[in-house]
């Protein structure tokens, strides 16, 4: 986990800069549709789409796009298939990739064209999953953890199913079992802390480490042209950068 999280917080603070907040609202818009569409449009009984909700409000979706997308639930625009798909970016790097899509023929044309301009390749399913494990991970505010010490912190989320904790200087990093999701979002909750994200992710059992910048700019790029498709919602990689190459893209 060590290195998925150095590049993280990496990309986190890059995201600060850069992030394009039409696609950002554009995928959550859809999350929030097939969450509803799925598990009903009361987020109190339903999980899915209350984290739906809690990410849109983290990164200031007006309230009403919110809504209008629980109502789109409701009739056939919101008829999305979710899919995954896998492959490799160069270097033997491992691509995992949510998508969430209403034209699977233009999903898969459009990933098989990004990964080989990216000189990676599509592959089968099953060819890298075996190499991620879905866990639930939070990313929670430092500052909202009032009135209690790390270690007072730490038990009260391992009581919650927690896993692993790790602190940085402005955030909390929790990671649980997949199936514990609920319980910790529950205890998250209880406790008033301030979630940032809270997700379930594919974290790699192995890394690849590559320490050629040019290298891991090409990779960088093959994933950035992943995550900026309309039709992808999440795209998880085993890359692990040196501190030479961190310092480089710092």
């Amino acid at each position: 986990m060590a290195g998925h999280n150095k590049w993280s917080q990496i990309k986190r603070k890059k995201g600060a800069l850069d992030a394009k907040r039409s696609k950002i609202f554009t995928k959550l818009i859809k999350e929030i549709t097939v969450a509803a569409k799925v598990g009903g449009q009361d987020p109190d009984g339903n999980p899915r789409l209350r984290l739906a909700i809690q990410t849109s409000k983290a990164v200031n979706m007006p309230k009403d796009n919110i809504e209008r997308a629980i109502k789109k639930s409701e009739g056939t625009d919101g008829d999305y298939t979710e899919v995954t798909y896998e492959g490799y970016a160069s270097n033997g790097v491992a691509v995992f990739v949510e998508c969430l899509t209403d034209n699977i023929n233009r999903t898969v044309q459009n990933l098989r064209t990004i990964f080989n301009k990216g000189n990676g390749s599509l592959g089968t399913n099953g060819s890298v999953e075996f190499l991620f494990d879905r866990k639930g991970v939070f990313v929670v505010k430092r500052d909202t953890a009032i009135g209690l010490t790390d270690d007072e912190l730490l038990l009260e989320l391992a009581d919650g199913g927690a896993e692993d904790v790790e602190f940085e200087e402005d955030y909390i990093t929790i990671y649980c079992a997949m199936e514990d999701f609920g319980a910790l979002q529950k205890k998250v909750e209880e406790l008033q802390l301030e979630t940032e994200t809270a997700e379930l992710q594919r974290l790699p059992k192995t890394t690849v480490m590559v320490d050629d910048p040019e290298a891991v700019r090409k990779i960088l790029k093959l994933i950035d042209a992943l995550e900026d498709d309309d039709d992808i919602q999440k795209v998880y990689h085993n890359l692990e950068l040196t501190d030479n190459v961190l310092a480089e893209l710092a």
